[in-house]
């Protein structure tokens, strides 16, 4: 298990230094800021009950979002990549590869995952007079629901990538349920607008409860009479996402592996092949 660690690490060290040579992604992650920034420039209105600008709650929901976007989209989309690419078939044979390559995996989308969030948040003060901690109790409540956030959605977007069929399905198959969840999940506007049966299914899936963390971290106290329950519910949101985090690593190596079971020659060189034929470039 401390090999698989060591090797994960290292092996997301690598990607992490490929990532900060590829503008192109890193691009499409400036390209999520950008629009967060407008649709809360140009938002003016108050939270209904409060004195707390709307604005500061879209940027909120959309931090959120940024964290849930990169673990249950960005990755699958990687992990699908990089098994029509072979990777998985060159981990079977490497002992402890597959924890090894989930540890990297973890790795990489955090640093992203945080980079980017301090980068929304640090541009939306600068800016749109965004929304930041106020205190050393605020900070430390913004970092440990950033890490459950993302702890809650890492593992359960590898497993998502490991049954996926191929990267240009697993886009479309994955955009719709997580807009969907986008705007159920008061990110965008205060949930309590929404009808209860709504509500209840947001509350399902551990966007909501990220949302309504980082809303505690970065909005005023007063703002809480807006939430569902008229608190926070920071147990609740702990308790949520601590479970999300336990049902994705549940699923994700065991799925990864059984991925890597599957694999053989035969089916890359019929990938590869298939691919040509429909005039994509060679793997």
């Amino acid at each position: 298990m401390t090999h698989s660690w060591r090797a994960g690490l290292q092996r997301g060290g690598i990607e992490l230094r490929h990532l900060l040579r590829n503008g192109k992604e890193l691009s499409g992650h400036l390209t999520n800021v950008v629009v967060a920034l407008l649709v809360a420039g140009y938002v003016s209105d108050e939270v209904p009950g409060t004195r707390t600008p709307m604005s500061h709650l879209v940027l909120a929901g959309f931090a959120a979002y940024l964290l849930f976007q990169i673990g249950l989209i960005s990755l699958p989309q990687i992990l699908v990549t990089e098994r029509e690419e072979g990777t998985l078939l060159r981990l079977r044979a490497t002992p402890g590869g597959i924890p090894a390559y989930l540890v990297a995996k973890c790795l990489l989308v955090t640093v992203v995952a945080v980079g980017t969030l301090a980068l929304l948040l640090g541009a939306a003060a600068l800016l749109v007079d965004g929304p930041l901690p106020h205190g050393p109790g605020d900070w430390l409540t913004l970092l440990w629901v950033t890490t459950l956030g993302l702890l809650a959605v890492v593992p359960l977007g590898a497993a998502v990538g490991a049954v996926l069929p191929n990267p240009r399905e697993a886009l479309a198959l994955l955009m719709l349920p997580t807009m969907g969840l986008l705007f159920i999940s008061g990110t965008v506007y205060p949930i309590t607008s929404l009808p209860v049966p709504v509500q209840q299914v947001a509350a399902v899936f551990p966007l909501k409860w990220t949302a309504q963390g980082l809303r505690s971290a970065l909005l005023p106290d007063t703002a809480r009479t807006a939430e569902a329950a008229g608190s926070w519910e920071l147990p609740m949101v702990a308790l949520v996402l601590t479970a999300w985090t336990v049902l994705g690593f549940l699923l994700a190596v065991p799925l990864l592996r059984r991925a890597a079971r599957r694999e053989s020659g035969s089916r890359l060189s019929a990938r590869q092949r298939r691919a040509v034929e429909s005039g994509a470039p060679p793997m």
